[in-house]
């Protein structure tokens, strides 16, 4: 079976007529870059709303920029000096004449205080309140929030202050645990300790990692769930009070906390999980006072099926494609939408999920190489197309991988009505995705997709680095010594 070329990664993932503008916006400045910043120009277009793309020297004449048609240099390569400026950005925002700032993923899309610089300089911040940026942005108060919506959360402690403090908490809460930064993400400022011995070394590392990442070095202690699926529940909210979920994404296929593969709905969880699960979510966002799009993540014990919340994102996140390709909506436009103060255009019974949706991350990097980034030009990028298969993509022929940012080129999306007929829709898609230059993740992927656990539903967020990669080991070798 073979599939024909898929289209260009400027093709809008929703065609349709622009609309006239947005009540009070028109111009929006894209404070991002890679593949999220074509797919808000992309929005943008579809809204009848002009983009103008922030760019550091590095990106000059980006695909987002080229599609945009206007672009503002905000400084050097390294993030510090560009995407993490707040003055830089909110100084960009108004030499363009723009009246809002779209900060799509990462950098500062969850900094309360770049969401204040905005409001202060008379934008409109494409996103919640700082309130609720900085609420949900420190776990402990985001957890405790929770508790107070009524949403169950891992047993924990609040922030210990010393190395006393985490042992105390520990031995309450049992070994084995986790200690983990307050301001943390995306598994840094984390550790395991499995038994007191371990707690010293853990807590030292952890800080340190936490204040260099985050600029925080506060810390907590929390159960460690030792058969754990990541489901997470996306949310859209407006300023009107309307609160509404669009159903669970999958993400426990993992290697060392950073998502590789996403889907929609969830292999394994019933009707009563997944309806209490999205209670749960819409409660704590009515809790917070939320608004716009936002997605609550939990951790699923696999021994009895308990969930229990583990963080709030208050952004679009990059797994988000699984979601629209489920249920047909555009979440990057419906942001759009409620920032100009638009009620949602959706109500929860209108909300209908059609089949399943999986993606895989393909990165600039060597598996075979411990993940290993790989920089360099990408002399061609031909991703597959087809029904059902979408990319989202800033990459083209002639790209440079910067070993400034992320290697992220690009997001292959399968949508089908079955699981396993989804499954096959991106192993073709994989399997015939053309990249010449850097080593990417696509192969892993597709070995990820033929495996039976996987197949079967039967991964948690260890399985990848346990199981996977192990047996992946083994089979090298033996195939070596053959």
């Amino acid at each position: 079976m073979s599939l024909p070329a898929m289209t260009s990664p400027i093709e809008p993932p929703f065609p349709a007529p622009a609309l006239p503008g947005l009540p009070g916006l028109k111009r929006v400045l894209v404070a991002n870059r890679g593949e999220i910043a074509v797919r808000v120009v992309r929005a943008c277009e579809a809204l009848g709303l002009e983009a103008v793309v922030a760019v550091s020297e590095a990106d000059a004449g980006s695909l987002a920029a080229r599609l945009a048609g206007r672009q503002v240099v905000i400084g050097p390569p390294p993030p510090a000096q560009s995407y993490l400026s707040i003055e830089r950005l909110v100084e960009a925002a108004q030499r363009g004449g723009c009246d809002a700032v779209h900060p799509g993923y990462g950098f500062l899309s969850e900094r309360a205080a770049f969401a204040q610089a905005c409001l202060d300089a008379g934008l409109v911040f494409v996103g919640p309140t700082p309130q609720a940026i900085a609420a949900m942005g420190d776990k402990i108060t985001a957890a405790r929030l929770a508790a107070a919506a009524g949403v169950p959360r891992v047993p924990g402690s609040d922030a210990v202050a010393d190395l006393e403090a985490a042992q105390a908490a520990a031995e309450r809460i049992g070994y084995p645990v986790l200690v983990k930064a307050s301001a943390g993400g995306g598994g840094r400022g984390m550790r395991v300790v499995r038994e007191a011995s371990q707690m010293a070394a853990a807590f030292a590392s952890a800080r340190t990692e936490a204040q260099a990442a985050f600029g925080d070095g506060t810390l907590y202690v929390e159960k460690l769930i030792e058969h754990a699926r990541h489901v997470e529940i996306q949310l859209m909210a407006d300023r009107h009070g309307a609160v509404v979920h669009l159903g669970e994404r999958e993400c426990s296929t993992q290697r060392r906390h950073q998502k590789l593969i996403e889907e929609s709905p969830s292999p394994v969880l019933n009707d009563a999980q997944r309806s209490a699960m999205a209670e749960s979510a819409v409660a704590l966002a009515r809790q917070v006072g939320y608004q716009g799009a936002g997605t609550v993540e939990f951790v699923v014990d696999e021994r009895d099926g308990r969930f229990y919340f583990l963080e709030m994102n208050t952004r679009i996140q990059v797994e988000h494609p699984v979601t629209e390709m489920v249920t047909g909506i555009d979440l990057v436009a419906e942001q759009l939408r409620v920032a100009a103060g638009l009620p949602l255009s959706f109500t929860q019974a209108e909300v209908r999920h059609q089949g399943h949706a999986i993606e895989c991350r393909i990165n600039a990097e060597d598996p075979e190489r411990n993940f290993l980034p790989r920089p360099g030009v990408v002399a061609r990028w031909q991703p597959l197309r087809g029904e059902g298969l979408r990319c989202d993509s800033h990459c083209h022929d002639g790209y440079t991988v910067t070993p400034h940012y992320d290697s992220l080129l690009g997001k292959l999306v399968a949508h089908a009505p079955t699981r396993a007929q989804a499954i096959e829709h991106m192993r073709l898609a994989l399997q015939q995705l053309q990249v010449e230059g850097p080593a990417t993740t696509a192969a892993f992927h597709c070995a990820v997709l033929e495996h039976a656990d996987f197949a079967a539903g039967r991964v948690s967020t260890r399985w990848v680095e346990d199981v996977f990669i192990p047996q992946r080991k083994a089979a090298a070798k033996a195939g070596a010594g053959a």
